[in-house]
């Protein structure tokens, strides 16, 4: 560790980070973490911990002096990690005893996932709960032997302290230290053993759904929405599950429980009412009180949601949530080269939610009297409050949701324009290549349901980006990209998401392009990381570094995961290129997901959406046109006969030949000189070509 001395030059390396970080030569500490790119390890720069990035740096040292690792995990808007870093890692005491006795290591989540993943594993398994920050205690050749969250700095209503805990250890290590590496090893091997799913292999079936269905309707909160108790987390790959079901199995109770959820999240103070957007999840069963963080995943995947409530429903509700939600992102979220950060903190100047809420008094000055009681009565804000003498601005007891309100909203923007001078927010500008292809579907399917260009600018900037930025010349992801730098060999994740926002960016332009791109990235992802035995994706490569377990995430958290979203990805192949690589790529992965989420198929909905592909009737709309304006007229019929499972190719005399290499059966097809010819399959039987955009509404419909 070494401090700093006054400097005539400022250096502002890491001024993004609220007022506390301004120049370098202010600080009194500085550790390893300075020369990072991360936002979460560059805050933990001037602790008095003498901090190393995961490397072999530190690992070495640990080696070489026989000290133990103390790794800590978090992220850079959690508000938890903020608590722990104020109350310990700021604190000289627990700096000193964690430097004499530790080599201590801080990851990013977001930036290295695979080593979240395998620690949060150890994490569960020891402790059986897991959550952020995350704390390790390691061997120096990365083998646990013991687990936490969060710790205080001293022992507290029964949660052991910080201090405490280092000193145990500590002792423990010097005068049986082989305990400690027999339990590091047992531990390890166990988790090895965890991370071996079994051959089982299935068909899917129907009756999985319905079972689904059944277990999501036993948990179903019928006064607010959701499922089970608080906290509550908005898991929207949950309602576009009930949703699709709904439709392709025609039984209306499962969209009646994923549209309670969607307007009861809309009302809720996790909605971001002022600035648009949600927040990360609910403390309460009403949706009232969120832990306010808001993450790029979420809001990708929630307006994905609403944006097909509002295909199904037609309803305006869900249309403005979408809206609201996406221009949030791109007002507050992106960056001018294209990407989409990873989102903004819980707290400003130390406090959670301050940012967010207002006491009435406030209002009225902003507003004025007269304004400020039509804003009040509209949103529930009393003199009382509702969150610690404050207000959470929230729709609970508004009957008045579906009627557009041109002043309530002229009133929002001056309240929103007020707020962003009031208190700073912090902001994680790292640019993530799976959240920004969460993003990229979502803003495709924005520009289908919508007809907003805006969306699929922002789309198809952000695509570029990372192809741009986030690909290396041998055409590997990165993982993350920030302040001109991309690194991290990228994972199962960054291949699935981004080739599935290829296919909905095709879906939305029908450029070959994205479907030629969104084949080879399949291809890579199939190559790196699937398990040609039994099936399934690794998070990570064969030639990526190798940590003590190489796990197959199937489970949805609040994102869908990789092995999910990848079996989407070569359904949506298979039907569109009628390649029967993709269709025994894609069976093998159906049932390899079959055969292993039978225990609890509620926490698998994404790898349900996959199977409804494959198991409920599809049709593949063939459109051969010489029109200029066939992708709106699509579109439009798309959106006047929503079927979830429909994909459409366009061929033209442009594209003619680019087609016929990534899907060579349209070969046959031909181009009209005039007009357009739409060739409709259902289920490998085809019906005769038609000419008429209404005949092809009729047959949609069936």
């Amino acid at each position: 560790m070494r401090e700093h001395k006054k400097s005539s030059k400022s250096n502002t390396k890491i001024d993004y980070f609220e007022e506390r970080v301004i120049i370098m030569s202010e600080y009194k500490f500085t550790n390893k973490l300075i020369n990072e790119k991360s936002p979460y390890l560059l805050q933990h720069a001037h602790n008095p911990v003498d901090w190393y990035p995961w490397g072999q740096e530190a690992f070495y040292k640990a080696k070489t002096e026989n000290k133990p690792i103390f790794l800590s995990i978090g992220y850079s808007t959690c508000h938890w990690c903020h608590v722990m870093e104020r109350e310990s890692f700021e604190d000289t005491e627990v700096a000193e005893a964690l430097n004499r006795n530790f080599i201590a290591i801080k990851v990013d989540r977001e930036e290295r996932p695979d080593i979240d993943s395998v620690y949060m594993a150890v994490c569960q398994a020891l402790t059986g709960s897991g959550g952020w920050p995350m704390t390790i205690v390691m061997t120096p050749e990365q083998k646990p032997f013991f687990a936490a969250t969060y710790l205080p700095k001293t022992t507290r209503y029964g949660t052991m302290g910080m201090m405490e805990l280092l000193s145990a250890i500590a002792q423990q290590w010097k005068t049986n230290p082989t305990r400690l590496t027999k339990s590091g090893e047992e531990i390890s091997d166990f988790m090895r053993k965890q991370a071996e799913i079994a051959a089982n292999s299935e068909k899917p079936t129907k009756d999985m759904l319905r079972q689904t269905v059944e277990m999501f309707s036993n948990s179903f909160d019928k006064s607010y929405g959701g499922f089970g108790v608080a906290p509550k987390f908005p898991t929207p790959h949950n309602l576009l599950f009930l949703l699709r079901y709904s439709v392709l199995d025609q039984d209306g109770t499962p969209q009646t429980m994923a549209e309670k959820t969607l307007e009861q999240l809309y009302r809720g103070g996790i909605f971001d009412h002022i600035g648009g957007g949600f927040s990360r999840y609910s403390t309460d069963e009403k949706w009232l009180v969120p832990h306010f963080e808001k993450m790029l995943y979420d809001n990708a995947l929630l307006s994905y949601t609403y944006l097909e409530a509002y295909e199904m429903t037609n309803r305006t509700l869900y249309r403005t949530v979408a809206e609201k939600t996406l221009n949030y992102v791109l007002n507050e979220l992106t960056d001018q080269t294209g990407g989409f950060y990873c989102g903004q903190d819980a707290d400003s100047d130390g406090v959670e939610g301050k940012y967010y809420v207002f006491t009435q008094d406030e209002i009225r000055s902003v507003l004025g009297q007269a304004d400020s009681e039509v804003f009040c009565r509209w949103f529930g804000i009393s003199e009382k409050g509702n969150f610690e003498g404050k207000n959470i601005i929230n729709l609970l007891k508004n009957d008045h949701l579906d009627q557009p309100n041109p002043q309530i909203d002229e009133l929002c923007q001056k309240l929103y324009d007020y707020r962003l001078q009031r208190t700073k927010l912090h902001k994680d500008d790292k640019i993530l290549t799976s959240w920004n292809g969460l993003m990229i579907a979502a803003l495709a399917k924005a520009y289908c349901v919508l007809d907003n260009p805006r969306y699929l600018q922002a789309a198809q900037k952000a695509q570029q980006f990372i192809s741009d930025k986030l690909t290396d010349e041998n055409k590997r992801l990165f993982i993350r990209w920030r302040d001109g730098n991309a690194a991290g060999l990228g994972q199962l994740d960054d291949y699935a998401f981004y080739a599935w926002s290829l296919l909905e960016l095709y879906q939305a332009t029908f450029e070959v392009r994205y479907l030629q791109e969104s084949s080879f990235i399949a291809e890579h992802m199939m190559a790196l990381f699937f398990d040609e035995k039994i099936g399934g994706f690794y998070l990570y490569a064969a030639d990526s570094e190798q940590l003590i377990s190489r796990p197959k995430e199937l489970y949805d958290g609040a994102m869908p995961s990789g092995n999910a979203v990848a079996a989407m990805v070569l359904e949506r192949l298979s039907k569109l290129t009628g390649e029967i690589k993709w269709q025994e790529w894609s069976d093998k992965q159906l049932q390899f997901l079959a055969g292993n989420i039978t225990g609890y198929p509620v926490g698998h909905s994404f790898s349900l959406l996959a199977m409804m592909e494959a198991l409920y009737p599809s049709k593949e709309l063939i459109c051969a046109t010489a029109d200029t304006d066939t992708k709106e007229t699509l579109h439009k019929i798309q959106n006047e006969t929503y079927k979830p499972n429909v994909t459409v190719l366009v061929k033209t005399q442009s594209n003619n030949k680019a087609l016929a290499e990534i899907a060579p059966f349209t070969a046959d097809y031909e181009v009209p000189g005039e007009g357009t010819t739409y060739y409709l399959c259902q289920n490998g039987t085809c019906s005769t070509p038609i000419s008429e955009s209404e005949k092809l509404k009729e047959m949609l419909r069936v």
